[in-house]
């Protein structure tokens, strides 16, 4: 890669980033996101409130978990990749939830149930939850930055579709009632092509084979179009469900 210009000392800030877990304050400024019309974090706190038990799948670093406390009394956080698992406990512990690698192998454990990006394991959660008991999920769905993958001449980012049709489809099969569903496809705009870079660094199945090198000669296109024509606009994809169990 040639080295010097503005691209090339964009690309290589970007690289240098390191990443423990799944804050994207490095972003601020360079990314502007519309987010969907409802607030996720508005939504779980009343849940919680009301709630003697919680779990959150897919964790992250327990940033969300932080948002809402005060937490129920039984707070379990699941978290799988290895570099969140410390950074979790750590963040959690004072609020008195504990951090689990694996999903809790019981029944009729939480009153809610939440995962903001995570797994959706249908059987699972219709298990975990007791009776009266509420899921709510925001998923990011298939279409999600799938124009962004077209303008680098990628492979598209998901096998499978995934949208709040196929959610809903997979929780009742699993004997839950749906009592809530929302979807949008709201803008996501990228300030400079090291933004780009950073973002598919930091959700490495955006772009399965991402890297700088390998991405050069398409990446130098996105950034001469940003300074000529301004922003690059794509498109994100979220939904959310809400749903109980009988």
């Amino acid at each position: 890669m040639r080295s010097g210009g503005p691209y090339d000392q964009l690309v290589s800030e970007a690289a240098g980033i390191s990443f423990t877990n799944w804050e994207f304050g490095w972003l601020d400024g360079r990314t502007t996101v519309a987010g969907p019309s409802w607030s996720y974090p508005a939504l779980a706190a009343p849940l919680l409130r009301a709630a003697g038990s919680a779990l959150d799948l897919d964790t992250g670093g327990g940033e969300l978990l932080v948002e809402l406390a005060p937490l129920p009394a039984h707070t379990v956080a699941v978290e799988g990749w290895a570099p969140n698992v410390a950074v979790a406990r750590d963040r959690l512990a004072p609020y008195g939830a504990s951090v689990v690698t694996e999903l809790p192998g019981g029944e009729d454990e939480f009153d809610v149930v939440l995962s903001r990006h995570g797994r959706l394991p249908a059987a699972d959660i219709a298990r975990l939850l007791r009776p009266g008991g509420t899921l709510l999920t925001q998923q990011v769905g298939s279409d999600d930055l799938a124009d962004l993958n077209a303008e680098l001449g990628a492979a598209p980012p998901y096998l499978r579709t995934w949208t709040a049709a196929t959610a809903v489809a997979a929780l009742e099969a699993a004997g839950l009632v749906v009592t809530d569903v929302r979807e949008e496809r709201p803008p996501l705009t990228f300030a400079d092509v090291g933004a780009i870079v950073q973002h598919l660094r930091a959700v490495p199945w955006q772009v399965r084979d991402f890297t700088p090198e390998r991405y050069d000669r398409v990446l130098r296109r996105i950034d001469a179009m940003i300074r000529r024509d301004g922003p690059l606009t794509v498109t994100a994809h979220r939904f959310c469900v809400q749903a109980s169990r009988r």
